[in-house]
């Protein structure tokens, strides 16, 4: 992936989130438009969509289209399995639940919680999906 791209409608909320509970590094912002962060090789996107589904863009002169979404969506974050642990404190000590925690039967582990717009955050090993780290 490039960059993945998630909704919220207060992106204040959003970039205490990201920034501040999972430490990402905010590399872009437009208030009230966007708050965009560096995710390991990729970029997490955060859009309010009634700026974005609503109000055109243009970037060198041509048309960026209209993009949003309702409802909660789903991103899952890479860690190692030497971190959930840590990650589990972290989280409690920043008093964001862990929704649900999974031993996949094919190996890996996630855990599951909810940003402040509601959309289903996963901490996840990669062998969740074979793959060795």
């Amino acid at each position: 992936m490039l960059e993945t791209s998630l909704y919220a409608r207060d992106l204040e909320a959003a970039e205490r989130f990201y920034g501040e509970v999972l430490g990402l590094e905010r590399i872009a912002k437009v208030e009230g438009r966007h708050v965009f962060f560096r995710c390991g090789p990729a970029v997490l996107l955060i859009f309010n969509p009634e700026a974005t589904s609503r109000v055109p863009t243009y970037v060198g002169g041509r048309l960026v289209p209209l993009h949003g979404a309702e409802g909660s969506g789903h991103a899952a974050f890479a860690v190692g399995a030497d971190a959930l642990d840590g990650w589990k404190r972290r989280l409690a000590e920043r008093g964001v639940p862990v929704e649900s925690e999974v031993d996949w039967p094919g190996g890996g582990r996630s855990l599951y919680l909810r940003d402040p717009a509601g959309n289903s955050i996963e901490l996840a090993t990669p062998a969740v999906w074979g793959l060795a780290r």
